[in-house]
């Protein structure tokens, strides 16, 4: 028996005519709105559809697109204290709101990254996501919403957090408005022959791909996996038991992407017991009956006899085969021949089409995952098993690529990347991206001392390292540290659009900008700013000589705290690539400024003030 929820509260006349015309004409409804062409023609009518044309739309989409393209004013600071190994290790944590984050390290990281790997809210109705519903505030507005911050500095739930409810008018479309700029922007961070993997379930998968159609190009649709999550049950499920989900894979370009195969099982390659000078083989029946489409023509037995059959091979290339000894003719008991052919192994390899939870783990393997640290498993809500990241990063990683998952949960990526790198002695790399989004005060990652989902991901990352510290059998130390940043606002004064008709305004305004540095801003928030400004990544190396920064090894210099003649002549010796100087420092000293810029441009290094 169908049950509905009762609200108390009794349906309008329109509403009960609007569902008539739902039950009636489901196809004309699109998020439970009335689309009044579809009516017209459903009904018989002679129309044309405006702007007729194979394309993917939804209410807010121009706006997501817009926002994609604004430019950040944000930036990220460092945090030592809950960084591990932070001068020496090449693996990144950021929190922050991931759109803003995605757009600070485009500039950094663009075509550096090999494979992304996201799990972002399926839009089941009870998640809740950031997203720009209200598409008429400005972007001062924004992002003062998605920064809000209680009196500890934690993000507050109320400012960033909003719930998806299936009741809402725009429910799907508020999904694809959170979710199509950040696709669109971690594209560019793949390498050419990079990869995207994203989970998904039957919530969103239909909206899914076409997005990623959009963004990456149906060519580039390498294809998807269905993983079973679980082993039996579905009891929550009415009609057909739910229990898989679907990992959906495209590249940047599928043209420079390898082909991705992993091993046959060992009861697979027994049968692959011959070999000759072209490897292992076993005889093969070369004849098949019921193909769809066979391939029929009589071949002669060594006695004369004529073979009629469907063949999984052509007529040419069966002689071809038959000349070079890879064709035989076996007499059986019954008298009549079998045609065999050599079947040779593809390297020991074949390409998967499936992820079967025997193979990659289920959801109750990631909360054992977290329990096996020491941790309450319930810190944390089906986080991915690690099995499942160790598989796919298997298929797609060398030794020294880089990872970046900007949904990061749990930190299950940063997880697998490390253990992976234990097993195989690999030197891969991560960027992890977590949205400090507040725990729930009754939930038991609160109880167990935790503020924030991201909270919970640094101390799995540091756990998780200790343990494999534990079993490091490498003659090379592991890279088990990680750098922790913080998304926060520039170290620079933002200069704002001037409306006002009073003169007194722009120079008020004119007299904020003298110093262009914000009260707050350090020498080392600077620096890192100014690094991601400069397409520089957060690992970068940087040597302190006191009155200068070097970077990367004379990549880059930076003067933050004073200058004159004689550091302008040591930096020009150190022969820098690129100097970046503050413009106050010069404290109106122009003639400075000038031989500066004069001294820099003879000795060919780029020079810019801010």
């Amino acid at each position: 028996m169908k049950t509905e929820t009762m609200h108390g509260k009794s349906p309008t006349p329109p509403q009960e005519k609007i569902k008539q015309l739902k039950n009636l004409f489901p196809e004309v409804f699109t998020e439970d709105k009335v689309d009044w062409e579809k009516l017209q023609a459903t009904l018989g009518e002679a129309i044309n559809f405006s702007h007729e044309r194979y394309i993917l739309n939804w209410a807010g989409k121009s706006e997501a697109f817009r926002e994609l393209r604004t430019p950040s004013t944000q930036t990220l600071i460092p945090e030592q204290k809950e960084s591990v190994h932070f001068n020496t290790t090449q693996n990144v944590f950021i929190e922050g709101e991931n759109l803003e984050v995605l757009k600070v390290l485009r500039k950094s990281y663009f075509g550096k990254v090999k494979m992304i790997y996201i799990d972002p809210p399926y839009n089941t109705g009870n998640d809740s996501f950031v997203y720009n519903d209200q598409f008429a505030e400005t972007k001062e507005s924004y992002q003062k919403r998605i920064g809000d911050k209680d009196e500890n500095g934690y993000m507050t739930t109320a400012g960033s957090f909003l719930k998806n409810s299936k009741e809402n008018g725009q429910y799907h479309s508020n999904w694809l408005n959170m979710i199509y700029p950040r696709l669109f922007l971690a594209k560019n961070l793949l390498q050419e022959d990079g990869v995207i993997f994203v989970s998904i379930d039957d919530h969103e998968v239909h909206n899914l791909r076409l997005v990623m159609n959009e963004i990456f190009g149906e060519e580039n649709f390498v294809g998807v996996f269905l993983w079973q999550r679980k082993k039996g049950g579905g009891n929550d499920s009415m009609h057909i038991a739910t229990e898989h989900e679907y990992i959906y894979v495209y590249a940047k370009s599928k043209m420079h992407l390898e082909q991705w195969f992993v091993k046959h099982d060992e009861n697979y390659l027994k049968r692959y017991s011959l070999k000759d000078e072209k490897g292992a083989f076993f005889w093969d029946t070369l004849q098949r009956m019921g193909l769809n489409n066979p391939i029929q023509y009589a071949v002669e037995a060594p006695d004369g006899t004529k073979i009629e059959g469907q063949w999984t091979r052509s007529e040419k290339r069966f002689y071809e085969d038959l000349k070079k000894g890879e064709i035989r003719f076996l007499k059986l008991s019954s008298g009549t021949w079998s045609v065999q052919f050599k079947q040779y192994l593809n390297g020991g390899k074949k390409p998967r089409s499936m992820l079967e939870y025997s193979l990659v783990g289920v959801n109750a393997d990631g909360r054992k995952d977290i329990e096996r640290l020491g941790l309450n498993p319930k810190v944390f809500s089906n986080p991915k098993p690690q099995k499942l990241l160790n598989w796919l990063l298997k298929l797609c990683t060398d030794s020294n690529d880089l990872i970046l998952d900007f949904f990061a949960g749990s930190a299950t990526t940063a997880h697998a990347v490390m253990d992976l790198n234990q097993e195989d002695g690999g030197n891969r790399r991560y960027i992890c991206v977590q949205m400090p989004e507040t725990c729930d005060e009754k939930s038991e990652a609160y109880q167990a001392g935790f503020r924030t989902i991201a909270d919970i991901a640094k101390e799995r990352i540091r756990r998780a390292a200790q343990k494999i510290q534990e079993k490091e059998n490498k003659k090379a130390p592991l890279d088990l540290g990680f750098k922790v940043f913080k998304l926060a606002h520039s170290n620079f004064k933002q200069w704002q659009q001037f409306t006002s008709q009073n003169p007194d305004e722009l120079t008020r305004q004119m007299q904020l900008h003298i110093n262009p540095i914000t009260p707050e801003a350090t020498a080392e928030n600077m620096i890192y700013e100014l690094l991601l400004k400069s397409g520089k990544p957060l690992n970068s190396t940087i040597v302190d000589k006191h009155d200068y920064y070097i970077v990367n090894d004379n990549e880059l210099i930076l003067i933050l705290h004073k200058i004159n003649q004689e550091i302008v002549h040591t930096v020009i010796k150190e022969n820098p690539a690129k100097v970046i100087t503050l413009d106050n420092l010069f404290q109106k000293n122009d003639q400075l400024k000038t031989n500066t810029a004069l001294q820099m441009k003879d000795a060919n290094i780029e020079f810019k003030t801010i």
